[in-house]
């Protein structure tokens, strides 16, 4: 995505900055020594290797040292596809060609000894490396062990922030930072994160790069208002306190707004892709011009360092996709560093410039020992201009955004099953498995113009494409894995239309087998809906015992699914045999109400859990209750549209993929009715919703569930009329909520919104619908205290309450306008794009408790079972091993605060797995799921369990008890002891001053580790969550 509009008409989009409230300091820790043992248990402390700082140029320290960071912005797919930006195809949409970039740019470097470069897109750099002879990998490793060449970031690319899954950030950064460990070692290792181009920041990002062990963070798009109040505190850089859960400073990371978002000062962009004039030393030449650039640099910088508290400041120069002509810039930039330090001596100028990094840069200001403010919320919505709104992308192209999260539960039961059977998974009777092309190309969607829906359509196309392509390999290395550990070689099928009742299997056999794998660290209860012929069917569990089952007729069509009910063990599956009983036809179970009495007419369904009614004349859900804790909510939930704006009188700025911008505040009702069907079977109630030709909904209870779904399908929305349409499913409640809501940050921490305002500067809202729209990738409530009402999503959507007791959620929209935001095209996809159907999973709780419900089934979406089908009657997978119709790779279920986040193989001989506490501090004070949790893997009775398990000795590495900053009296202030490195702390044993809620083990396969999780911080009492990585 472009940082703004220039002249060579490749740019647009703008940002501006941030302000803060509290005070701390910060200090760059040293590295933790390497570790010899098999087992190895990692804890990454948000620090960097103070060795990596020694190549860092020198400075004057007493001028205005000027950091010059010469770099590029390479999108992994935006206006191109990922290979059509790589190879520089269709450049007449775009003049891109990263290879050309990579080349030009070793190329100069290796010219000039001063010259320094930054690298970010590790999914580029990766491809260019593989075709580079052993000659040029050499020079490349050399010119990165001077610290010429410096990655910044490290991930497979610079990912989204608003509509990613914490799982899925740690996955993408995870494979480019191994890329660049395997590549350069310890030399390679990013310093700093680097996200410039995403379009708001959230705190659990932040949070992340912090345990992930970056020194600082350098962004560039921030809210035009904040950054005015920014500039005017001199706060463009703070300590960002980026986690309410972990104890400080485990989650805290120095952040830094650069000036200019990404972009060089204008004027001073030497590139192909620009239009300005190059440094023309001679004084006879007509073109003479160094005088004055020298002077308007000079000018330049004071002004900018006026807004920075240190005698450093940071300049970018470099854009989208330049450098392809790396020497254009150079010699210009040699040109501009030695004339403007002459005047140091001409003229008494105190101004130094110099080749930098943004790692050098933080390296002097970590020196600089200041107190810095601290900030505790996050960076979302972000505008950049009044009426400016980027909160349509938190819902552009949720077809594609349905599809990235499926891929993802996909991608771990692939991991899973692929670390479960060993290299049986890698080959064998059903050909090659790999789970690498899924884990790339899921990567790939996590960048900032991918799953947030931002790229033109064609691109968004080839972003399916490689999903698609990836789930192959992996549907391969399941059927093997599954043969392997059932000891049967079925014929095995994976349907992928199931959401849309389609299956061949099971719509044509007469009898079939189902397997589901359960991906979650404990056993689970999931309700099967395949589509069949019209038959009733016989079910066996995996003992043989006949399960209840049932056949419901589909109202709006000809179809019918299979229900029963399936118990999977943790980490395992369980097969499931269905036979269709000859001569039988299923009854019909669509009941329509009809009564004379207006009370009795009320349309009811419940369970032993929930009861929810609907009103009787229009047919919308009115009122829910929770019976098992005596709440009852009247709730009427429907559907409404927002007509796009076209752009008015105070601002032309139009609805877009990346803008979302109403016409008007109040949005219009899809139908002030519904017309319903209600089915009702032992194992299902479903009242059936239609509101119009393009907008329907399924209203479901199963037995023993505690939310009501809801399952909604809109589209293709109708836009002859000549407006654009974006679609909101809202709920109306009477709870008094004083303006507050609550949305999760990445599917992980929760943080409070207040309409109407931003915790670190006065808003000026010009936009009272779009402006209070924060995105929801997991979850959003509405609570008065006593009772709470949460939204489940399927997908990452745009949410709000923009009235006290009212929830939204934006399902889909279409627009026929571009929002001059760089896309050149609107948001009108076609193909399947037009159709989304999802889920809503309403809960209602008390509001002490209510964290046990939404957090548990929230990891039952993000990690739901996989079903697999076959015909059955499959060959043995070897003679002399009897089948198995069940299995479970724990010995025991984990506890409801452990969540199973990887389990992975990490080469020939080691398996990655991640843990994490799931409840933040305070949360659920009924059960007490915030309580630390211990977990023993050791012998005698190891928790995982691998086939030909053989427990080692009990031992652990030793790892770093990380030194807090020290605090003033009162005022949450710090200094950073004149800015050295503190000595490095003496290794403790596990527990000893550190709280373990996540933990990251490296373990030879067929192993047991012992593993503390977490661990009570002494006479604190708090439950810290976090990530511990190894690179």
């Amino acid at each position: 995505m472009a940082a703004d509009a220039r002249s060579s008409g490749v740019r647009a989009g703008g940002g501006r900055g941030a302000a803060g409230s509290r005070t701390t300091s910060w200090a760059l820790w040293p590295p933790l020594p390497p570790l010899s043992f098999l087992f190895l248990l990692l804890l990454a402390t948000p620090s960097a290797w103070a060795a990596g700082y020694q190549t860092c140029p020198k400075v004057e320290p007493d001028m205005l040292n000027v950091h010059l960071v010469a770099h590029t912005h390479d999108d992994v797919g935006w206006l191109k596809t990922v290979d059509q930006y790589f190879y520089g195809i269709k450049n007449d949409v775009q003049h891109a060609g990263v290879q050309y970039i990579l080349d030009s740019v070793i190329s100069s470097l290796l010219a000039e000894p001063t010259r320094r470069f930054i690298y970010v897109e590790i999914a580029f750099f990766s491809r260019w490396w593989r075709q580079q002879t052993n000659a040029t990998q050499e020079i490349v490793r050399d010119l990165v062990r001077q610290g010429r060449l410096e990655f910044a970031n490290g991930g497979w690319v610079m990912n989204d922030e608003a509509a990613t899954h914490y799982g899925a950030i740690i996955d993408q950064m995870t494979l480019g930072l191994r890329f660049l460990e395997d590549t350069f070692g310890s030399d390679g290792r990013p310093r700093v994160a680097w996200h410039i181009d995403p379009f708001g920041h959230s705190r659990e990002q932040a949070s992340l790069f912090a345990q992930m062990g970056f020194d600082g963070f350098f962004f560039g798009r921030l809210d035009y208002q904040d950054r005015s109040a920014r500039k005017e505190k001199m706060e463009m850089e703070q300590v960002w306190r980026a986690s309410a859960s972990l104890k400080p400073p485990a989650a805290d990371l120095f952040t830094s707004v650069l000036p200019n978002i990404y972009n060089p000062p204008d004027g001073l962009c030497w590139d192909t892709l620009c239009a300005d004039r190059p440094f023309v030393e001679d004084p006879l030449s007509p073109e003479y011009n160094a005088k004055d650039l020298v002077h308007y640099f000079l000018q330049l910088a004071t002004a900018q360092g006026q807004h920075y508290r240190t005698n450093h400041t940071v300049m970018t120069m470099g854009s989208d996709f330049q450098y392809e002509n790396a020497n254009m810039w150079f010699k210009n930039l040699d040109k501009l560093i030695q004339l403007v330090n002459a005047q140091q001596q001409a003229n008494g100028s105190r101004v130094n410039v110099l080749y930098s990094t943004p790692a050098c840069y933080l390296w002097q200001l970590n020196k600089a020992n200041l107190t810095w403010s601290l900030k505790e919320d996050d960076f979302f919505p972000y505008a950049d201009g009044p009426h400016m709104f980027w909160t349509g992308y938190f819902s552009s192209r949720p077809a594609l955004k349905r599809y990235e999260r499926l891929s993802y539960n996909f991608l771990q039961v692939c991991n899973q099953l692929e670390a479960l059977a060993g290299p049986a998974a890698n080959v064998g009777p059903y050909g090659s498995g790999d789970s690498a092309p899924l884990n790339e190309a899921m990567a790939v969607l996590q960048h900032h113009d991918a799953v947030s829906g931002t790229s033109r359509q064609h691109v968004a196309n080839d972003y399916a494409r490689q999903l698609a392509e990836g789930w192959g390999p992996c549907e391969v290395l399941l059927s093997n894995a599954l043969a392997r550990l059932s000891g049967s070689k079925e014929d095995f099928m994976f349907c992928r239309k199931l959401n849309i009742s389609v299956c061949p299997l099971t719509q044509t056999s007469e009898s079939f087998q189902v397997t589901i794998y359960n991906p979650l660290g404990r056993k689970v209860d999931w309700m099967v809906r395949l589509p069949v012929s019209k038959h009733v069917f016989l079910v066996r569990d995996p003992s043989g015992t006949v399960v209840p089952s049932d056949v419901v007729m589909i109202p709006s069509s000809d179809s019918q699914e299979l229900l029963f009910s399936a118990s999977v063990p943790a980490l395992g599956f369980s097969i499931y045999s269905v036979t269709q009983v000859p001569g039988q036809s299923p009854q019909a179970h669509i009941h329509h109400p009809r009564s004379q009495k207006p009370w009795s007419r009320v349309l009811v369904i419940q369970n032993e859990y929930i009861r929810a009614r609907f009103d009787p004349d229009s047919g919308l859900l009115m009122e829910l209750e929770n019976l098992d804790q005596n709440l009852r909510l009247p709730v009427r939930q429907a559907f409404y549209w927002y007509n796009a704006s076209t752009g008015n009188s105070l601002s032309s700025q139009v609805s877009g993929a990346y803008i979302f911008r109403p016409n008007r505040q109040q949005p219009l009702l899809v139908s002030h009715w519904a017309q319903t069907h209600l089915v009702k079977t032992a194992l299902v109630q479903e009242v059936h919703q239609n509101f119009s030709a393009w907008c329907s909904q399924v209203v479901r209870l199963y037995p023993g569930q505690r939310h009501l779904e809801l399952e909604w399908t809109v589209g293709p929305i109708p836009v002859g009329d000549g407006w654009g349409k974006e679609v909101i499913s809202r709920f109306d409640t009477v709870l008094e909520t004083d303006g507050l809501f609550y949305t999760d940050s990445n599917g992980r921490e929760i943080l409070e919104r207040r309409r109407d305002y931003r915790l670190t500067w006065k808003l000026n809202q010009t936009e009272p619908v779009a402006g209070n729209y924060y995105p929801v990738n997991s979850r959003i409530y509405i609570t008065d205290g006593n009772m709470q009402l949460t939204v489940l999503t399927d997908r990452s959507q745009g949410g709000s309450s923009l009235s006290d007791g009212s929830l939204e959620l934006m399902v889909h929209r279409r627009l026929l306008r571009d929002d001059a935001r760089g896309v050149g095209e609107p948001l009108l996809e076609e193909g399947s794009g037009l159709w989304v159907r999802g889920r809503h999973l309403v809960l209602l709780d008390k509001a002490r408790t209510a964290a046990a419900g939404h957090r548990l089934q929230a990891e039952k979406e993000v990690l739901a079972p996989q079903v697999v089908l076959a015909r059955g009657g499959g060959a043995p997978y070897r003679l002399e091993v009897a089948p198995r119709t069940q299995f479970s790779g724990l010995r025991r279920e984990l506890p409801p605060s452990v969540h199973l986040l990887t389990l992975a193989r990490w080469g020939a001989e080691t398996l990655l797995l991640r843990l994490e506490h799931q409840f933040a501090v305070g949360e659920d004070s009924g059960r007490n799921l915030s309580s630390p949790v211990t977990l023993d893997l050791t012998a005698p009775h190891p928790i995982l369990l691998l086939p030909g398990c053989s427990p080692p000795p009990s031992r652990y590495s030793p790892w770093k008890s990380v030194p807090s900053w020290p605090q003033s009296n009162g005022k949450r202030t710090a200094r950073p002891g004149g800015g050295k490195i503190p000595p490095e702390p003496e290794p403790g044993p596990p527990g000893a001053g550190q709280t373990l809620p996540l933990l990251l083990l490296l373990l030879p396969p067929r192993k047991a580790i012992k593993m503390p999780l977490p661990r009570k911080d002494s006479g604190q009492g708090v439950t810290e969550r976090g990530f511990f990585f190894f690179f």
